[in-house]
């Protein structure tokens, strides 16, 4: 059984079509939902869920109320809607849902060319060329310039293992002694963030981040495990960014900056540093020099980073930076025979 949500009477057509057609991809996907459920999906109150509910029934979509504890709202089975009620902003929207470089990285290329396709048939003509036009004209390139794409031998062992629930036995490659270490995780998500893949799994102890490329070998076992049922792989990636920040700057240095450095900023410091010279920046003399602190990871790190900027910047404290970036600049101008 198929209706066209297009062909829904005038004055249901005249209402909020768009929720009501959210409505109807809502009891197509649950099953049996209650009348709570949809008003907390929908962000509208329970009567007007009650409202919507018999709005469907009125157009002749056949939505039933099954009574009783555990109750609630089912389409008839074997009812389909096809896609013809999306407006031209959500037809847009689907064709980002699977870009063509993940995919690739995935090995779901074939898969996501046959879902356009298949998409593309639901969609009626307008909105069919709309959505081919928006496909022709946006292409991601995920990976930052001047970096290679890491290889990724092992992403799809671990794609097969989210999908199945499969602990994976690994070695993996990090910056800390010892260096190579072995693990065997249970995946519970992928994350690709500037063209980089990266892992989320639990091991012995806890959750972790692994950096795909990192990993030198991944062998997956019979060993099935469930994924924990609330956890939010979003929820997890925003915190463990907020805790890489935390962690990577552990100390501050002040500086003296010209108009001409804080013009080189964005090409040669992170957003961070940025920021942090616009919010602490106070004006020294009037050539357009200004004081600022910035964050820092390391003494070693701040020198080659802040070196970039050359006469443009100044370190004043702390004295361990300060003294680090004369050495260096010492040992340049022996290098090249000017002293």
């Amino acid at each position: 059984m198929c209706h066209v949500l297009s062909g829904f009477p005038g004055r249901i057509a005249s209402m909020s079509a768009g929720r009501l057609l959210s409505l109807l991809l809502l009891l197509q996907s649950r099953g049996r939902v209650s009348a709570r459920a949809v008003a907390s999906e929908l962000g509208v109150s329970v009567r007007t869920a009650y409202r919507d509910l018999a709005r469907l029934q009125a157009a002749g979509i056949p939505v039933y109320a099954e009574p009783g504890r555990g109750g609630g709202y089912q389409l008839l089975e074997g009812y389909r809607t096809r896609l013809t009620g999306m407006s031209e902003g959500e037809a847009r929207a689907l064709f980002f849902a699977g870009l063509p470089g993940p995919a690739a990285d995935l090995g779901l290329t074939a898969e996501v060319s046959a879902a356009r396709l298949k998409l593309l048939a639901a969609l009626p003509a307008g909105l069919r060329e709309e959505a081919a036009r928006t496909a022709a004209v946006f292409h991601l390139d995920a990976p930052a310039w001047y970096r290679e794409p890491e290889p990724t031998p092992h992403l799809a062992v671990f794609v097969d293992a989210l999908l199945t629930g499969r602990t994976v036995e690994v070695r993996y490659r990090r910056w800390r002694a010892p260096q190579e270490v072995g693990r065997r995780l249970r995946p519970y998500g992928l994350v690709l963030k500037s063209g980089i893949w990266y892992l989320v799994a639990a091991g012995e102890s806890r959750i972790a981040t692994y950096r795909v490329a990192q990993v030198l070998d991944a062998v997956p076992s019979e060993e099935r495990f469930d994924r924990p049922q609330g956890f939010d792989l979003g929820a997890y990636w925003t915190s463990y960014l907020e805790d890489f920040q935390a962690r990577r700057y552990t100390g501050t240095a002040t500086v003296r900056l010209s108009p001409r450095g804080r013009r080189r900023l964005p090409d040669n410091v992170p957003p961070e540093v940025i920021r942090a010279v616009d919010s602490t920046a106070v004006p020294v003399g009037d050539d357009g020099w200004v004081e600022a602190v910035i964050p820092t990871e390391s003494t070693d790190h701040a020198c080659g980073e802040l070196l970039r900027l050359g006469t443009d910047i100044e370190v004043l404290a702390p004295a361990g930076l300060r003294q680090a970036m004369t050495a260096t600049v010492g040992a340049l101008a022996r290098t090249y025979g000017l002293h």
